[in-house]
């Protein structure tokens, strides 16, 4: 098994995304890339912690690879805003793939030069690529989020758009809803 951590907005709408996927064991939503020591919620929406509001998936490489995480995470949220997901607005919102290692680093260099290469998107990418450091769990209530609040308006008008996306681009790589 290996980890990918990554930020692309709201936690909910990424943790979301990769729990549906073949292959992902976990994903847990918390915090990476600031400062301060044991985050909570309301501390990283004020902004000033310096921490993205992140995943941290535990997947086997054999049945999903790294770079098709990666692939999955560039479709499935915009890394050509700065700050910024949505209506979501604060660097805790950023867009950052956290590397474990040398080769991770290198994937998402390649990705990303790829796609500004394909010019996918009419803006520049602005995904920060650096090393992962600390990863903290959200409070328990942000843990599986949509799964528990289907009918929440966040979930339905911002996440569920992007569950149909996962299906119409992705659909080959989705679990079996029975054994996920």
């Amino acid at each position: 098994m290996q980890s990918a951590t990554f930020a692309g907005g709201c936690f909910w709408c990424i943790e979301a995304i990769f729990k549906k996927l073949k292959g992902v064991e976990h994903v847990i939503s918390g915090y990476s890339g600031g400062e301060m020591e044991n985050p909570d919620y309301d501390k990283v929406s004020m902004g000033t912690t310096g921490h993205a509001e992140a995943i941290q998936i535990t997947f086997d490489p054999k049945i999903v690879s790294y770079p098709t995480l990666l692939d999955i995470f560039w479709h499935l949220h915009d890394p050509t805003t700065l700050n910024r997901q949505g209506a979501d607005v604060g660097t805790q919102y950023r867009s950052v793939i956290f590397y474990h290692n040398d080769e991770q680093k290198k994937f998402a260099e390649e990705s990303k030069m790829n796609l500004e290469k394909e010019k996918l998107y009419h803006n520049p990418i602005v995904t920060q690529i650096v090393p992962f450091e600390k990863f903290y769990k959200a409070e328990e209530y942000h843990q599986d989020y949509y799964n528990t609040n289907t009918t929440n308006p966040y979930c339905r008008i911002v996440i569920d758009p992007k569950i149909t996306k996962l299906y119409k681009d992705f659909k080959p790589l989705i679990k079996n809803e029975n054994s996920a």
